[in-house]
């Protein structure tokens, strides 16, 4: 870019005036731009808004179903023996004893003896026949997989419910072959007698009898999950039970014959106090958001000022919150579980008032929130209104964001064809000042040289008088 020294002839700064000129025409497009920023706040706002009726909703899911509503809680005498967890579907009020006589675990059987490699060293072949759950299959072992590495793929492909894997156990020959059931249902035994030549004998895999048979003992015999509920002897597959007790899964961690664990089953009354307490905090958070985005300084005037669909949000939620709600309890407002709306709008809850509602009278509380079939409360009106309003296709948002991207577009457009303007503008005043300049230095060069010539001529006259 050529570098202009405006002025040098009329002795003004035309750079300036120039920029000063440009520096008013541009106050339009100055003021659209306050314009989209403003839309483009109004925007971020209805954004979080949208987030807030959403974080509001979900706080409130478990409120407007009695089953969650109602949860439980269970106690144990002793962590030693098995944990526990429960649902909605437990008995309250039940009190168990169990004892863990056994855990639920897998055959386990190794060879005695190891080998020095698990590739090198060699064993015979021919058929192996691993028996599982009673049932015989034959595995062929030939030249090209009778190494210990060879067997355990060979057994492991058969896919006969028992896997094989290999151990070091750190002596001279210290490679052994552990093969273990898949479930406790699968107990085995592996008659590797037919193999015939190499020069190490599977039949380490016995206690050494040479036989050739993998027998008994294991080094882990395959067991079931025993324990006794009130003196009712249950078995189960797995160490994880969850039809032993109604409503209750135990997960079994230890076994000791004569020790009892005593298992509680109650209400967990500070749970449902805190998911009826999460409904205030919800409703606040909404309603603060609003009002700030409504207000400058207390004064009016905020981002969403004016907008007739966040006050209509404002407005509906504080009528659900008076408006009763007929059920069979004897509560139909949530003024009665001790909620209280202060000046600005936002709630508190008042927690003698709620501790009492649920230790009293909790049937009538789930009967307000839930409704009388268990799914159909005063909650679950405040979830539909919160998904309607937050709907991906009908929702607020989704018509806020389409309505101010248009004028956000049109705003864009119209500072493109406007700036479009300005730049050629700018290029005809500069054109129109160094034009000025160029007239401007052709007047003082002519008007110089006739300064000369008229000096010469008066010089001459002056010498003639003489």
């Amino acid at each position: 870019m050529a570098i202009q020294f405006g002025g040098l002839a009329t002795g003004l700064d035309t750079s300036s005036i120039i920029t000063q000129l440009m520096s008013l025409e541009q106050a339009p497009i100055t003021r659209l731009q306050a314009d989209k920023t403003w839309h483009s706040n109004r925007l971020a706002a209805f954004t979080q808004l949208d987030a807030k009726l959403k974080s509001f909703a979900d706080s409130i899911q478990n409120l407007g179903n009695a089953d969650s509503l109602l949860k439980r809680s269970v106690k144990l005498s002793s962590n030693d023996y098995l944990s526990a967890s429960v649902s909605s579907e437990a008995m309250t009020g039940g009190s168990y004893q169990v004892e863990v006589i056994s855990l639920a675990q897998v055959q386990k059987s190794a060879t005695q003896n190891g080998v020095a490699s698990k590739t090198s060293s060699t064993f015979g072949t021919g058929t192996m026949n691993l028996t599982v759950g009673g049932i015989s299959q034959s595995i062929e072992i030939t030249s090209d997989n009778n190494s210990l590495e060879g067997i355990m793929s060979a057994i492991n492909d058969a896919g006969l419910g028992v896997s094989a894997a290999i151990i070091n156990d750190g002596s001279d020959t210290p490679y052994r072959l552990v093969l273990t059931g898949e479930n406790v249902g699968k107990t085995f035994s592996l008659d590797s007698s037919a193999l015939t030549g190499g020069t190490d004998s599977l039949g380490n895999m016995n206690l050494d009898d040479g036989s050739g048979t993998i027998i008994n003992p294991p080094v882990q015999a395959a067991t079931r999950a025993h324990v006794r509920i009130d003196t009712i002897d249950i078995y189960s597959d797995s160490n994880t039970l969850s039809e032993a007790i109604p409503g209750v899964t135990l997960d079994l961690i230890q076994a000791k014959e004569g020790s009892t664990t005593t298992l509680n089953v109650n209400l967990d009354r500070s749970s449902i106090q805190s998911t009826i307490q999460s409904f205030a905090k919800g409703y606040n958070d909404v309603i603060s958001f609003i009002t700030s985005q409504s207000v400058i300084n207390d004064q009016g005037g905020g981002v969403l000022g004016g907008d007739s669909g966040i006050n209509a949000i404002k407005r509906h939620l504080q009528n659900m919150l008076t408006a009763p709600f007929a059920n069979d309890g004897v509560f139909s407002a949530l003024s009665q579980l001790g909620f209280k709306t202060q000046k600005d709008g936002t709630l508190i809850v008042d927690d003698t008032v709620l501790a009492n509602a649920v230790d009293n009278n909790l049937d009538s509380v789930v009967s307000l929130l839930s409704g009388n079939d268990g799914n159909s409360g005063l909650a679950k009106q405040f979830k539909d209104y919160l998904d309607s309003m937050t709907d991906s296709s009908t929702g607020m948002l989704q018509g806020r964001k389409e309505s101010i991207n248009n004028s956000i577009k049109r705003i864009d457009n119209r500072i493109e064809s406007m700036q479009a303007r300005l730049d050629q503008r700018q290029k005809t005043l500069e054109s129109q000042f160094s034009a000025m300049e160029t007239l401007v230095s052709s007047l003082n060069s002519q008007s110089s040289y006739l300064a000369q010539q008229m000096t010469a001529l008066s010089n001459m006259m002056n010498s003639g008088s003489k």
